[in-house]
C-alpha cells in the first residue's frame, strides 16, 4: 500500500511523500528523518518531526540492526541498484515455480 489506513489496518499515514513513485526515497526517509513513537489510541507506530509521515516497528527494525542497516543506507544512496536488486528479487518471486519460466537443466543423454 501507497499508506496505511486507520479504518482497516489500524495504523495511519504514508511512508513518504511521493506514495506512487517508484523510487528510493522510502529508505532516504527512513534514513533522513528522527522517528519518535506516535503518542495516539493505535498501534506502536512511528512518526516523523512533521506527523505526516510514518514507519511501522517492522520498517524501524531495518535500521535499528546493523546487518540490516548496511542495505537501507545501500539503496538509500543508489537508486539504481535498488531497482536492479528489486528487479531481480521481483522476478524470481513472479516465475516461483513456473516449471516453464526456468532455466532448462542439462541432461546426460537424456536419461535425466
Amino acid at each position: 500500500p501507497d499508506q496505511f489506513h486507520a479504518d482497516r489496518s489500524g495504523y495511519s499515514g504514508p511512508w513518504d511523500r511521493a506514495p506512487t513513485t517508484f523510487s528510493n526515497l522510502y529508505f532516504k526517509e527512513l534514513l533522513g528523518n528522527t522517528w519518535t513513537l506516535k503518542k495516539w489510541d493505535g498501534p506502536d507506530q512511528f512518526e516523523d518531526p512533521t506527523g505526516e509521515l510514518m514507519m511501522l516497528p517492522s520498517d524501524m527494525a531495518m535500521i535499528w540492526d546493523k546487518d540490516f542497516r548496511k542495505y537501507v543506507e545501500t539503496y538509500a544512496k543508489d537508486e539504481d541498484l535498488f531497482f536492479k536488486d528489486f528487479a531481480a528479487a521481483f522476478q524470481k518471486l513472479e516465475e516461483l515455480g513456473v516449471k516453464a519460466l526456468q532455466p532448462k537443466k542439462k541432461s546426460f543423454f537424456g536419461l535425466f
